[in-house]
């Protein structure tokens, strides 16, 4: 009796509470093993959603919206031939199903014309004025992409910035999400580690040193507007990075990357991670459903077909063993059971400079 009479008497707005407290707990349960549901269907662990966004991180982006391919390069014979391979490639897939790239723009940052500019589409800007660089050239890239986005007139709404060593291997849709851009993690970009260093020039009055992604600025897919943000304040953090001699010592030959990761956290910029943007022979075996092949490493072999990685191979392939002029026609092939990769990385190669006009030694002019 007691009991049934003290239940009869509950407050409704409690009763009220209670359900809304029910209905809440509820939905959070929910949401949060559909998610968990949904990242399981997708094959991804939750820890494979991307941060930022919370979308797989291999999920398509702003498709339909165009996105002009640009890359910063030199007048050396090194960097043409690798220009020359890449733009053979941006011809072939760029109008295939699922591409969404628009034009094409090599910014040559020597300060004059030289022997492609009536192959290759390209814009002429100045480099770093002399010795500012202190031999490390690649610091003239976000210099080249302040000039560049300031006096070019570029159609489209996004950027692609890639380099003279990508060759697409497949059709590249835009991958940007609205306001966040795409970029590819690099095992080597690890700013929790640099903690210290990153301080210097990412305060912590910004934020965790988690906002700062392990990417450099290449490849990404990123609003023309953002970029024509991000870009004077990447050149101005590469070059104190560099005039700091502990960072400088960090950061190495990858310095100018880090400038970039850093310059867009301090925007408040972070990048959609996607580990299908670029491969990279020989450590990547496959080509797969990947976007770019990137040829940085070199490719050796014993005619067993196993990697023999710091050691000349019996068969190799590796484009700083042509600094001075093009890589021959016809390059021979891997031995059998070297992996897919690498196969079809000298393949594509050996297309390009079979069907390139003119596939000789080129000096400048």
């Amino acid at each position: 009796m007691t009991g049934r009479k003290n239940s009869a008497h509950v407050s409704p707005l409690l009763l009220v509470l209670l359900a809304l407290g029910f209905f809440f707990a509820t939905y959070n349960l929910v949401t949060m093993v559909l998610r968990y549901k949904a990242a399981i269907f997708n094959n991804l662990t939750p820890d494979e959603l991307d941060p930022v966004t919370q979308m797989p991180k291999n999920e398509v982006g702003d498709t339909g919206l165009r996105y002009h391919v640009a890359l910063t390069a030199t007048d050396a014979p090194y960097s043409q031939w690798q220009c020359r391979i890449m733009f053979y490639w941006y011809k072939k897939v760029k109008d295939m199903p699922g591409s969404d790239m628009g034009k094409f723009t090599r910014i040559l940052h020597s300060g004059k014309a030289d022997n492609l500019m009536e192959e290759i589409p390209t814009f002429v800007v100045d480099p770093l004025p002399e010795g500012l660089d202190r031999g490390y050239i690649v610091l003239n890239r976000p210099w080249a992409f302040v000039q560049w986005l300031e006096k070019a007139t570029i159609e489209e709404e996004y950027i692609l910035m890639a380099e003279p060593d990508h060759i697409f291997v497949n059709p590249l849709p835009n991958l940007a999400h609205g306001n966040h851009p795409a970029g590819y993690p690099f095992f080597y970009i690890k700013p929790a580690e640099h903690e210290k260093v990153i301080r210097k020039f990412y305060p912590k009055e910004m934020g965790p040193v988690t906002k700062v992604d392990p990417i450099g600025n290449s490849p990404v897919i990123i609003k023309k507007s953002l970029l024509e943000e991000i870009s004077p304040t990447w050149l101005n953090v590469s070059l104190r990075m560099k005039d700091d001699r502990e960072t400088d010592k960090a950061f190495g030959w990858v310095l100018e990357m880090y400038a970039y990761a850093v310059a867009s956290a301090l925007h408040d910029v972070q990048h959609i991670l996607r580990n299908d943007f670029m491969l990279q022979p020989p450590w990547d075996l496959e080509v797969g459903k990947k976007f770019i092949i990137h040829y940085t490493y070199g490719c050796d072999y014993n005619l067993k077909g196993e990697l023999t990685y710091g050691k000349i191979g019996e068969w190799r392939f590796d484009k700083r063993s042509y600094l001075s002029g093009p890589p021959p026609k016809n390059l021979p092939l891997p031995p059998p059971g070297v992996p897919e990769s690498v196969v079809r990385l000298v393949k594509m190669v050996n297309e390009a400079t079979a069907n390139i006009p003119g596939w000789d030694p080129l000096s400048s002019s």
